[in-house]
């Protein structure tokens, strides 16, 4: 613990172990005597243990060197260390097994040593003085290096004495031919010189016997001993041995060849066998463990799989080596391990990946003492201030990731123990950028964690704007503990542009005290750009400058001594010289990466230095291209630079096998060695990388070790030279057909220049989307999508990916939603298709959801929300949404467990005209806060908006970010504008003051203070500017003030005692005294330049409204008399007569159009006459709360109470678009470019809607949202609601139009409407009205009315109840409760009655809801929980068991043998009617909001379905009283009806709900219905064979895991744990 509170500091601590999902084994045995049991593990054997260990998360690569070649040694004797590393590489990297020896009958190669040390060579030379030619052959070919350290001598290269060796072209076969003999005479005599000269020395006490073993064991021995080497734990390898029983005399040695080691000249090697039957006998002796031996007599000389007894033996060596990898595996990851938070283990793992990268990057880190002295002293001269980040910045290869890490690391040496150091090296993760998310989260995890502060909870940490703010917040938290944070950024240019992060408005322009942030990018960058922008001090900006030649004398020595090397001083000058040309410290380590293979006899005529970095890799890439292949270069190069989180080993090996170039070049002068089977050989690529050193990268992501290049200066030069247009085009299609598995199990044709067309199988592995249940397939859902798209597969990437709903959920699942989001947002860029918009809207919906749940969601969600988004738009885009409904719709219906299976569209769907909904920050507060006023900046495309809690919230609308939170306003904004080309803007508040604040910085400028009275109204106040825009003016009803903006200074106040001011026209103040006389006065002094008399004003005048005209210098003031007054500056007046009384006044920018709202209409003026001749009538369905109209007068928009925007032509009228949507009144709106921006007074955000859309996804419209009585017809066609805001009207409303119907477009009825009711088979609406009158609409026929009077005491209708038949009807008044029969005469309905009334208890509260039976018999429930059962026949009325809150549903059976009452707390009660029982009480507990609002029974009673106050449906078995399923629905359900096998229902956002309940005969004993929410439930159910008596179940435990006790929870405070989504 104290290790991992260390690293969550940032302090140096011990490096955490890394932990690895990767298995991978070395196969060690010689060339051909073993190939038949490499070639069967290839077949059988290692596809097995591949899906095994792809069934466990794990990754398994096998390393087979000698696959693929003959047993030819490599020119430049690298091969020998090449395999050790291997051996090296995979112990560290597996977690299991790691290497496997095949050991036959051959010793193997004994292989000359490439480098001897200086003493022991000489010391060799020295036994050999009596040998002169065999000294000369020595000298010959070891050749002493100097600039190793200690020096070393090396075996030359084959081709320096043998030039055509390596030489595979067919015309020089004769040259090589003797060249491969002349170098097996030479390599003979080496050895035989050696092992002399080392068995003298040994004899001599010279040298120790190991030593004298390094001339005479072979390539095999010293793999077996470096694999086998003993280690703590399990044994990590296996051992094949085979034996040859028996030798016949007709096989002599020619014929054994293949299996036995043969001399030069033919004949069996006696030493080698001696030397073998040693290494077996240790062998037996120390390996029994791990030893599996095997008896075979070879047929012909060979190994036969076609023999019985030779395929018993291979089948045999598979399945142990299968069985004992699987043991060995299986007991690796079952090893324990230490158990951490999740989020602590991720944040852990991140922070230390970290911290070892900035530990290697300051390593050889020299100089710059100078710039970091700098930043030290400019962070201590800040410490206790606000003050800004701190910018690193320089040309590209400068070393600005270097000296941040050198800095982090001088600074945890000074700083107080308990401080915390945040480093992220952002191009780490290169090639991927990373998002800004990402980075913020990580960020803050770590500072919470290490500063005992609560992390964010997952919908914060989710959400880009709220995990913004809390990062913002949680600087000023630890500042404010006094503790000391520093956070470095390294590299914010590498940043992906997700969220527009490039432009750094999730930066704070200031940091708070005893918190400091380094941040580092290039100097050419657009990110250096916005830093300029954002921070004002140039004080803060340190430039990284080319390093001195000292400086890189420094660091050459450092690292060269490092490396135990070293340089000639000719080879150091021409290093510097080289240097020097630019500065650079990447020029200056790729000079470095190949001088350290310099010897000291390398010519200078041979040193490749280039003049910059760029020639330098040109460089590089051309010796690689010259050893290797061109082709073999550029393909790895280029696949690895294209692999969008860079690859693994044997993916990279499989798609290069893959690719038909580079195959073609390996095989271009030699045939494979199985035309069947063609793959690269795997010794080829590791002579590349081992060649590659540096260059190559081994990055660990989430235990797997992945291949990308060094540096993004790199990258850049690999696409450059080897991924041309055609070319990347190649690549992508082969790393797509990888990632798909298309050549998986399939033979994939190629040509070889020695063979026509062939077909050949690549042993490519299988790539499925899931390994194992749970277990997906990550690397692919992390790749195909890009290379789909880049490689122009777009119709497969719509198959695969954007119309696979398996697809979508499994990444969403496994990568997050916000990944697949970013994967359609990148198809959209290149993809002209309308369906991966809308999926990618539909996600978006979806992502707030899935956040909440924190990534723990199940299919069944995924696709009910798909399904319940999706389903409206399947006809009009079959192809993507059409086929994904059909795949979620076939899912669900086939499902093992209970599930909903939507049947229409409920859901906010995606597309239409609405773009996106901007968010403000909620921080914390109890509500949302409503947005009073917004205005927009067109220079710099900026949206300010006011809200009522005082925040002011700017967005950027190019790309639709949150840039700036301003906080000061203690009281609800009433104005904002944008000015000084949309640099700067004011606030006005009803705290009174009046701010200025810069929208580059997000600082306050000034603040005026009692700028207007304290608690002042959006509409009694006026805030606008001068024509020269440098006076602001401030009007009220009874003074205006005005300043000087640049200095914040108050030119006047002025005020006149009994007037009234009507505006600010031009400096001069309009003022309305004694109720008819205007005076127009100019301040500061109130001098009165004009007066006058206003016409008919013989009673008086009560200004309404007023609006100033500065162009045409008029105000128009309309009175309450019906009058409307031109008032010119010079007092001139013209008066009309207008008979409205406007809540909305206003003109059109260009003063031609005058717009007056006057409840439903709004009304339109020509300004250009007199006359103000009105021109247009624009009726609405609710009032009109706001207006504006374009710049060129062409088109109107308007917002009204019904929630809905509309678009006019102001030339002709015609209403030419409805948008539905705001869920709230639209009580603010702007035009910007082809944008609507809306508001609403009572929703904390603006939306932005498209004048340009395609309408075939446009969303149909609904009822308004927050409608106080609504019922729907059980067929899902239409709804009737009653609004909120006017209870004397009921609207009928077409659900499959989406618009009111015609023929009963509009109910007017006489009093408030207080109930609504539906008989649905006889089609007849019933309202209960607040005079005590039912009325009753046929629907058939809608002109005919039928009435029920009310009683005498004109009693309010509390509820209506249709009996199960429709023959009976209950009225609920105040005091009565009356029963009527519903009957018909001549075909016409009719009402009788009432047959029989009873009066409630005067002791309880008024009835609130009720359920008429078929039986005559009545339960109702009131206001304060009472239940009762009345039956009409007998007139008694008995109790039922109260509830504790007022009873909010009762609903019966169809078939009437129960009903459910619920109430507004956590208690439902199921009751059995005969006899009468209470079977159930079901108690649920969500997260705020309780009780049930409404229910229906299935048309078969086996199921009842409850909509509740916290937006779920949830589904009960009547017979068991169990909770078999939960869907969130995002709004409260009020009204739910019976549709066969589930329901219809009404929710209050206005959406019709239409769903089918499915639920499999039986249902598995750990199934979890809350498994997608966060709640609790109990039932309690009475024991059937006593009706009487109720218990407690005892029994439920066994059926549902989310049961539990309610009995505390109930009476405190709901537990912040016990949550609901």
């Amino acid at each position: 613990m104290e290790a991992a509170s260390a690293a969550l500091r940032g302090q140096e601590a011990e490096r955490q172990e890394r932990s690895s999902n990767m298995i991978r084994v070395f196969i060690s045995s010689t060339f051909t005597d073993m190939s038949s049991e490499r070639k069967a593990l290839l077949d059988k054997a290692y596809p097995e243990v591949h899906a095994f260990c792809r069934s466990l998360g794990l990754v398994f690569e096998v390393v087979d060197l000698r696959w693929g070649i003959r047993n030819i040694t490599s020119g430049d004797h690298e091969a020998s260390q090449l395999f050790v590393d291997e051996i090296e590489a995979c112990r560290r990297i597996s977690v299991g097994p790691a290497f496997t020896a095949l050991l036959g009958n051959r010793y193997g190669h004994r292989a000359l040593p490439r480098l001897v040390p200086e003493k022991q060579f000489e010391l060799l030379l020295s036994k050999l003085q009596k040998n002169p030619k065999g000294l000369k052959l020595l000298n010959q070919w070891f050749l002493k290096d100097n600039n190793a350290d200690p020096p070393m001598y090396v075996l030359q290269p084959i081709t320096a004495h043998f030039p055509h060796y390596s030489d595979l072209r067919p015309e020089s076969g004769p040259q090589r031919d003797n060249n491969v003999v002349s170098w097996r005479f030479t390599e003979t005599q080496l050895l035989q010189l050696l092992r002399t000269a080392a068995t003298k020395a040994e004899a001599d006490g010279d040298i120790t016997a190991e030593q004298k073993q390094l001339f005479y064991r072979s390539v095999t021995e010293i793999e077996i001993d470096q694999g086998l080497r003993k280690e703590d734990g399990e044994p990590s390898a296996l051992l094949f041995v085979r034996e040859l029983p028996r030798q016949r005399v007709r096989d002599g040695p020619k014929r054994l060849a293949k299996f036995m080691d043969i001399t030069a000249d033919g004949l069996l090697d006696a030493e080698a066998q001696e030397l073998l039957t040693g290494l077996k006998s240790r062998l037996y002796a120390t390996s029994q463990k791990i030893l599996n031996l095997h008896c075979v007599e070879l047929s012909k000389g060979s190994i036969d799989p076609k023999r019985k007894e030779h395929a018993q033996y291979l089948e045999s060596l598979c399945e142990q080596f299968v069985s004992q990898m699987k043991a060995r595996i299986s007991r690796a990851v079952e090893s324990p391990a230490e158990e951490r938070e999740d989020a602590s283990c991720w944040v852990l793992e991140e922070v230390c990946l970290h911290a070892a990268l900035s530990a290697e990057r300051c390593a050889g880190m020299r100089g710059r003492e100078g710039l970091l002295g700098k930043l030290c002293l400019a962070m201590w001269e800040s410490t206790n201030a606000q003050h800004s980040p701190l910018v690193v910045h320089g040309a590209s290869g400068m070393g600005k990731t270097a000296l941040l890490c050198k800095l982090a690391q001088e600074l945890r040496n000074v700083l107080d123990p308990r401080a915390v150091v945040v480093i992220r090296l952002l191009s780490a993760c290169h090639p991927l950028s990373p998002d800004v998310d990402h980075v913020l989260r990580s960020v803050c995890f770590q500072i919470c964690l290490a500063c005992g502060l609560t992390p964010p909870p997952p919908l914060i940490a989710n959400t880009h704007v709220e995990l913004v703010k809390f990062f913002q917040n949680l600087l000023v938290k630890v500042s404010q503990q006094g503790s000391t944070l520093l956070i470095i950024l390294d590299s914010l240019d590498q940043l992906s542009d997700e969220h527009h992060a490039r432009r750094l408005h999730w930066l704070p322009a200031d940091v708070p005290p005893n918190v400091h942030m380094v941040v580092s990018t290039d100097t050419g960058s657009q990110e250096f750009a916005s830093l300029r922008l954002k921070l004002e001090s140039s004080g803060s900006f340190f430039e990284v400058e080319s390093l001195s030649a000292d400086e890189g004398k420094q660091i050459l020595d450092s690292s060269l001594r490092a490396s135990q090397r070293t340089l000639t001083p000719e080879q150091s000058n021409a290093v510097l010289r080289s240097f020097q040309q630019t500065g650079s410290p990447l020029h200056l380590k790729l000079i470095l990466a190949a001088a350290k293979r310099w010897t000291s006899f390398t010519p200078l005529t041979e040193l490749c230095l280039g003049t910059d970095p760029q020639e330098m890799m040109s460089l590089l890439f051309l010796s690689l291209e010259e050893k290797h292949g061109k082709k073999l270069v550029g393909a790895a190069l280029g696949y690895i630079a294209l692999a969008r989180e860079g690859l693994l080993e044997a993916e990279l090996r499989d798609v290069l096998s893959l690719d038909d170039d580079v195959i073609g070049e390996v095989y271009r002068y030699s045939l494979p060695p199985n035309p069947s089977l063609i793959r690269l050989p795997p010794l080829l690529w590791a002579r590349l990388r081992w060649d590659l050193g540096e260059n190559l990268t081994e990055s660990w992501v989430d235990g797997v070790a992945m291949l990308r290049l060094q540096n993004r200066q790199l990258s850049v030069a690999v696409s450059a030279r080897y991924l041309a247009v055609e070319q990347r085009a190649r690549r992508l299609a082969v790393l797509a057909e990888y990632f798909l598995g298309r050549w998986s199990n399939r033979l994939k044709p190629v040509a070889l220049p020695a063979l026509s067309l062939l077909l050949s199988d690549r042993k490519v592995p299988p790539q499925p989307l899931w390994f194992a249940p749970g277990l997906a397939n990550v690397r692919k859902l992390q790749e195909l999508p890009y290379h789909l798209l880049h490689a122009g597969q777009w119709e497969e990437l719509r198959q695969e990916v954007i119309g696979s709903a398996e697809w979508l959920f499994c990444k969403s699942r496994v990568c997050g939603v916000a990944s697949v989001i970013r994967d359609l947002d990148q198809c959209s860029q290149y993809m002209d298709c309308t369906e991966t918009r809308l999926v990618r809207d539909v996600l978006l919906l979806i992502k707030p959801s899935l956040d909440f749940l924190d990534g723990h969601m199940d299919m069944c969600l995924f696709y009910t929300e798909l399904l319940g988004r999706l389903l409206s738009l399947a006809p009009p885009f079959p192809a993507v949404i059409g086929r994904l409904c059909s795949q979620c719709e076939e899912w669900l219906l086939t499902c093992p467990e209970p599930v909903l299976v939507p049947k229409c569209s409920f859901l906010q769907p995606p597309g239409g005209a609405l773009q996106h909904t901007l968010s403000a920050p909620q921080g914390g507060q109890s509500h949302a806060a409503g947005v009073l006023c917004l205005d927009v900046g067109e220079e710099a495309e900026l949206l300010v908006a006011g809200l009522d809690d005082g925040v002011v919230i700017t967005w950027s609308l190019a790309d639709l970010q949150l840039t700036h939170t301003l906080l000061g306003h203690t009281a609800a904004v009433l104005s904002v504008k944008v000015i000084d080309s949309s640099v700067h803007c004011l606030s006005l508040a009803a705290d009174g003051s009046l701010r200025g604040w810069s929208l580059l910085t997000g600082r306050q400028l000034f603040c005026i203070e009692e700028a207007v009275p304290i608690d002042s109204s959006p509409s009694s106040v006026h805030l606008h500017l001068s024509d020269d825009k440098h006076l602001v003016y401030v009007s009220t009803r009874t003074q205006v003030k005005a300043w000087q903006l640049d200095r914040a200074e108050l030119l006047f106040s002025f005020s006149d005692t009994g007037s009234v001011i009507l505006g600010v026209l031009e400096g001069a103040v309009f003022s309305l005294w004694d109720c008819d006389l205007v005076r127009i006065s100019q301040p500061p002094d109130g001098t009165k330049t004009a007066e006058s008399r206003l016409e008919n004003s013989e009673r008086g005048v009560t200004p309404v409204s007023c609006v100033t005209l500065p162009r045409r210098g008029k105000l128009f003031m309309v009175s309450k008399e019906g009058l409307l007054y031109q008032i010119s500056r010079t007092g001139r007046q013209t008066v009309i007569e207008f008979p409205l009384v406007p809540s909305l006044l206003m003109v059109t920018e260009d003063e031609r159009i005058l717009l007056a709202a006057c409840e439903r209409t709004l009304h339109l003026f020509n300004v250009e006459s007199e006359s103000l001749d009105r021109f247009l009538d624009l009726q609405h369905d609710e009032a009109v709360l706001s207006a504006c109209v374009s710049p060129d007068s062409r088109l109107l928009v308007s917002g009204a109470a019904d929630q809905i925007i509309r678009v006019w032509s102001v030339t002709t009228g015609v209403l030419l678009d409805s948008l539905s949507g705001t869920d709230a009144p639209v009580s603010s709106l702007a035009l910007s470019g082809g944008f609507i921006v809306s508001a609403s007074t009572v929703a904390s955000c603006v939306r932005l809607w498209s004048l340009k859309y395609d309408t075939r996804h446009k969303p149909k419209a609904h009822i308004p949202a927050g409608c106080c009585h609504a019922t729907v017809t059980r067929d899902c066609d239409s709804v009737y609601y009653v609004r909120q805001e006017d209870q004397t009207e009921v609207v009928s409303w077409n659900n499959h139009t989406g618009q009111s119907t015609l023929e009963l477009n509009r109910l007017a009825v006489p009093a408030e409407v207080c109930c609504l009711e539906l008989a649905q088979h006889k089609r007849l609406l019933l309202c209960g009205l607040k005079t005590g009158t039912v009325l009753i609409y046929p629907l058939a026929m809608p002109q005919e009315t039928l009435c029920i009077p009310p009683p005498e005491s004109l009693p309010k209708v509390l509820c209506l109840a249709v009996g199960p038949q429709e023959r009976r009807l209950a009225v609920a008044y105040e005091d009565a409760v009356c029963l009527f029969e519903i009957t018909s005469r001549d075909s016409f309905p009719a009402v009788e009655g009432p047959l029989q009334k009873f009066t409630p208890s005067l002791l309880h509260a008024q009835v609130s809801s009720m359920a008429l039976m078929a039986d005559r018999r009545l339960v109702y429930g009131t206001g304060c929980g009472n239940v009762e059962l009345h039956d009409f026949r007998s007139s008694s009325s008995s109790s039922l068991e109260p509830h504790c809150s007022k009873v909010t549903c009762v609903t019966a059976g169809n078939w009437g043998n129960h009903v459910l009452v619920g109430s507004e707390d956590a208690v439902q009660r199921l009751w059995a009617l005969n006899p009468l029982a209470l079977d159930h009480t079901m108690e649920y507990k969500g997260f705020v909001f309780e009780g049930v609002l409404s229910a229906a029974f299935s048309e078969s009673d086996q199921f009842v379905f409850t909509g509740s106050q916290d937006r779920t449906v949830k589904v009960w078995d009547v017979a068991s009283g169990n909770l078999l399923y939960v869907q969130y629905v995002y709004a409260p359900v009020m009204k739910m009806v019976t549709y066969r096998n589930g329901f219809v229902a009404l929710s209050q956002q206005g959406f019709v709900i239409k769903e089918v309940f499915r639920c499999p005969e039986h249902v598995s004993l750990d199934y979890n219905p809350l498994r997608n929410v966060r709640a609790q439930y109990r039932v309690t159910s009475r024991e059937k064979d006593q009706p009487g008596t109720e218990t407690s179940m005892s029994n439920l435990q066994d059926y549902n895991p989310a049961q539990f006790n309610l009995g505390f929870m109930l009476k405190t405070k709901p537990s912040t744990s016990c949550h609901i989504l």
